[in-house]
């Protein structure tokens, strides 16, 4: 917040807690009406505020450009009218939702007359540690209000301006709906020793979610004290079966790979079997053009003059527009393969053989199985929840998009007519 003073990075993050923990408070009596009201109110800000967003973005692109990111980092970072709108939308579409708080998961009945029921409570304190997607801000704003949530947000660097601009807009969705703008607050420092201090604020944040880079959730992962909602990198990858619909393959992984390069849920390796690889892999290159193909050996036969493979490809998130090609010995050598080298994200069978698809999709152990679909599907928004969190690689809590649902624990509420616990 502007009136904290950000100089020793405990207390900074310790005071943002305080006043974000009194927000929940807040929160925890907000009718749906006025939380759907802020979030509304917060999207048509974002609207409002576009030319002021636009402005801080292109300082933000301009000065990482100077930095020498790649294309696939300046693609997650910069807005345009477009973005911002899908933003709004998002927002608006995670009001038009059920409010998860409240809802009664089971009942219980017992012998002694005491009625038990299992009931959806927010979390509390949510730290939200991000990178060069500004986006991120403004769905976990809705998604953490809408849960009854109080988040602190700690985007990278990089988007610095461009999370300001849009944490404001969202500060003005809570002014109208008359809850406090401590539920979401903006880390105000670019000072790594803050998310060192989030990572360690035990009893103060909640949970820990961190969204960006492999480097950035593995620190997270080894530091924190705090419990953690980790989503790991994206090695997704997309298996051509020997019953594939060839045509169908082709757009598919075309659109898995290259529709938008710097997102997790895109395709990094395609798996293919040798009954089909001569006949596909031709096809799948011309339809990806420019796209750097690393193939192993049956691979760069098939397809002369791309380059060889190495044994870190099989495991690399490119993040760019280069594709691993590896060619396999049917359904079993395939699911050994997808299964050795994924990352628990997204993968997908392109097959018309409903069999060979169950059994890949009940092997490979992902957070996101796909049949005849793009591994690009895999985001909170297309399966319906609005926004997202992030996409959780893990199994404990939450797996898969972390919608509303998943940001909601439970406490048991019990009822009873003066019962006594025999001695």
């Amino acid at each position: 917040m502007a009136d904290i003073e950000p100089t020793d990075a405990k207390s900074y993050v310790d005071e943002l807690a305080r006043r974000a923990r009194s927000a929940v408070a807040q929160l925890a009596t907000a009718s749906t009406e006025t939380k759907n009201k802020a979030i509304r109110a917060g999207a048509d800000a974002l609207i409002e505020r576009q030319e002021k967003i636009l402005r801080a973005n292109a300082r933000d692109v301009d000065n990482a450009r100077k930095a020498g990111k790649p294309d696939a980092f300046i693609d997650r970072l910069a807005l345009d009218e477009g973005r911002i709108e899908a933003m709004a939308e998002g927002m608006r579409t995670v009001a038009d939702l059920d409010d998860p708080v409240g809802r009664v998961l089971a009942t219980f009945d017992r012998p002694n007359g005491l009625k038990i029921e299992r009931v959806a409570v927010p979390i509390g304190v949510i730290g939200m540690i991000y990178e060069s997607r500004p986006n991120v801000g403004a769905d976990a704003s809705a998604l953490c209000l809408k849960s009854g949530n109080a988040v602190i947000l700690r985007g990278g660097s990089d988007s610095h301006h461009s999370a300001g601009e849009i944490n404001a807009a969202i500060a003005e969705g809570l002014k109208a709906a008359g809850l406090p703008t401590e539920a979401v607050q903006i880390v105000g420092t670019t000072d790594r020793a803050a998310v060192g201090a989030m990572l360690e604020a035990v009893g103060k944040i909640d949970l820990i979610i961190p969204r960006g880079g492999k480097s950035l959730v593995e620190r997270v992962r080894d530091q924190a004290k705090v419990p953690t909602l980790l989503h790991l990198d994206g090695n997704c990858h997309s298996y051509v079966h020997a019953r594939a619909d060839l045509d169908k393959a082709v757009s598919v992984v075309q659109n898995a790979k290259q529709r938008r390069l710097g997102v997790c849920g895109a395709t990094e390796s395609l798996v293919v079997d040798r009954d089909v690889a001569k006949d596909y892999l031709p096809r799948l290159a011309e339809a990806l053009g420019d796209c750097e193909l690393r193939g192993d050996e049956e691979a760069q036969r098939i397809l002369p003059g791309i380059k060889a493979a190495t044994a870190e490809d099989w495991d690399t998130e490119y993040l760019d527009n280069i594709l691993s090609v590896k060619v396999v010995d049917g359904l079993e050598d395939a699911i050994d393969f997808v299964s050795a080298h994924h990352s628990g994200h997204t993968d997908a069978i392109l097959t018309e053989d409903e069999d060979a698809a169950r059994q890949f999709m009940t092997r490979v152990d992902s957070a996101v199985v796909m049949h005849n679909a793009s591994t690009q599907f895999s985001d909170g928004g297309e399966f319906g929840m609005g926004a997202e969190i992030g996409i959780a690689t893990g199994k404990m809590h939450a797996r898969g998009p972390v919608g509303l649902e998943q940001l909601c624990s439970f406490h048991y509420r019990v009822h009873g007519e003066g019962q006594t616990r025999p001695a």
